[in-house]
């Protein structure tokens, strides 16, 4: 993968959707310009079963059409058996070691925290690492208390060339800052889920990253 391919990196799953329907959703921000996709359907709404299978087979084929990377949260098994481009992980999932035993070469995303967690994701071959909560969010109920741009500066300094990118609370308003900080990219949920114009919201982040 490509440091570019976190420019924008959108993230959802039918729970983060309100009024709308979730592919609708997605082709707009594939058509806008999103750089990376992850499919993460979690929660007490989720999809179950046969649906959640065809939800996310749904959401990878819009990836293909507009040849955007399709990441699967969590889900080992299910990033197998669609052949998706990657998995991400966080600290609470499964063991870093483990998952890339099981997935090969596909892309490996982990969340870190601190150094210590950046450093075994790296002795393992992740190929990008996840950094926040940066800001507060609503998007996840088990998010950590928000960090600030503080590590994010320490894990770029610490590695200049290592794909990163910023999650938790980012908008447009505040993901200048994240850039300047380091941020290959920054991940959303609902600041394009919950947008009004997906077009001009996408825009908006990819001039500030410039």
């Amino acid at each position: 993968m490509k440091r570019s391919d976190l420019q924008l990196y959108f993230i959802m799953g039918t729970a983060n959707v309100k009024n709308r329907q979730p592919l609708e959703i997605l082709e707009s921000a594939l058509q806008a310009g999103i750089t990376m996709f992850q499919f993460r359907e979690k929660g007490q709404q989720a999809l179950t079963n046969e649906h959640y299978e065809q939800f996310a087979r749904q959401c990878q084929n819009l990836c293909r059409k507009y040849n955007v990377p399709f990441i699967v949260n969590d889900d080992i098994d299910l990033a197998l058996k669609l052949k998706a481009d990657g998995l991400h992980i966080g600290q609470d999932d499964h063991p870093i070691s483990l998952v890339r035993q099981k997935i090969g070469q596909m892309i490996l995303g982990v969340s870190v925290h601190t150094a210590t967690e950046l450093q075994v994701a790296l002795t393992y071959g992740a190929d990008y690492v996840g950094i926040g909560p940066i800001y507060a969010t609503t998007s996840k109920s088990d998010a950590k208390p928000p960090s600030g741009t503080k590590f994010l500066q320490q894990a770029r300094n610490m590695y200049p060339q290592l794909p990163i990118v910023a999650i938790g609370g980012i908008d447009c308003d505040n993901a200048l800052a994240v850039f300047k900080a380091g941020a290959d990219g920054v991940a959303v949920i609902s600041v394009i889920c919950e947008s009004n114009d997906i077009q001009k919201t996408v825009s908006t982040f990819k001039s500030l990253s410039l």
